[in-house]
């Protein structure tokens, strides 16, 4: 089922089931979305979908951090909840192992040799991980492993 279809038939379940953090996200999502495919005057591919969702579940992550760093738990447990939903949107997650073999990979497929190459190993791994692994965490690991 397309990633499109699966957000109209997830909002009717919730909204079936009184869920409403859950309504409310996936109409965030949608939303989002929507807006996306106005910017660009065309609907979204999956990719472009999934794109979405990733930029969405990063903000998440910045907001938790922020939040707990003002100390406001209550926040941090929304925000959590939040991007638990949203990650079950996306595809299944890289563990840090496959990630890390991935990148050896790539590095070695590229010749990189030092921080220099870092920008042409993070283009050739792109593809590979798109909304598959945070991209803070691929940049820290690519950098790690060309110092």
């Amino acid at each position: 089922m397309a990633l499109r279809e699966r957000l109209s038939e997830e909002m009717k379940g919730a909204m079936k089931a009184r869920d409403e953090l859950r309504l409310s996200v996936i109409r965030m999502i949608r939303s989002a979305v929507k807006n996306r495919d106005i910017d660009l005057k065309r609907e979204l591919n999956e990719q472009e979908i999934v794109e979405v969702i990733s930029t969405l579940a990063k903000q998440r992550r910045e907001s938790i951090r922020l939040f707990r760093e003002a100390g406001r738990q209550d926040l941090v447990e929304k925000e959590e909840k939040e991007l638990a939903i949203l990650l079950g949107f996306l595809p299944q997650q890289l563990s840090r192992e496959e990630l890390a073999a991935l990148v050896d990979g790539v590095i070695a497929e590229c010749g990189a040799q030092g921080g220099k190459d870092m920008g042409r190993v993070m283009k050739a791994l792109q593809p590979h991980v798109a909304g598959r692994a945070d991209g803070k965490m691929v940049s820290d690991m690519v950098r790690e492993k060309l110092g």
